[in-house]
């Protein structure tokens, strides 16, 4: 009687890199500038939209504003205030990515993310061979596989 191999389905996380080239780096580029674009035109949006919350509280009340009134108007503008912070932060993020992206050199490789796939594992196999896969990416299109399949 021959004895049965088990074996397991694994999810495993799968490094994505790239080569620097210049197609690369101007998409790269543009995609981090759109970011930012968008960053400013929601910072803008957000800025027309807490005045005009504002406004419309201080319409519905009377003139100077009571405390009760004053107290929705610093809500609505700490609201705005707090949303903007993170905006910034957004855009500072993508800044700061910008000016790496043009620190890299071409043909130097850079992790572009992750992505995930599976892999079954047998008894005797080693896991962490299996566990650790690089898909090496120029101009989006795969370049080499980096590990056990």
């Amino acid at each position: 009687m021959s004895e049965a191999k088990s074996s397991l389905l694994l999810k495993r996380p799968v490094t994505l890199k790239a080569i620097v080239t210049s197609r690369w780096r101007e998409e790269v580029q543009q995609q981090l500038q759109g970011q930012i674009n968008d960053v400013d035109s929601q910072m803008q949006q957000l800025e027309s939209q807490g005045q005009k919350a504002i406004a419309e509280i201080q319409k519905q009340g009377v003139n100077p504003p009571g405390p009760q009134l004053q107290q929705q108007i610093e809500s609505v503008q700490n609201q705005v205030n707090e949303k903007k912070r993170e905006m910034v932060e957004q855009r500072n993020q993508a800044l700061q990515q910008l000016q790496q992206v043009q620190t890299f050199e071409l043909g130097q490789e850079v992790n572009q993310g992750q992505m995930d796939s599976f892999v079954r594992v047998e008894s005797g196999d080693n896991l962490a061979q299996k566990m650790n896969v690089e898909i090496l990416l120029r101009d989006g299109v795969v370049e080499e596989i980096r590990g056990e399949i």
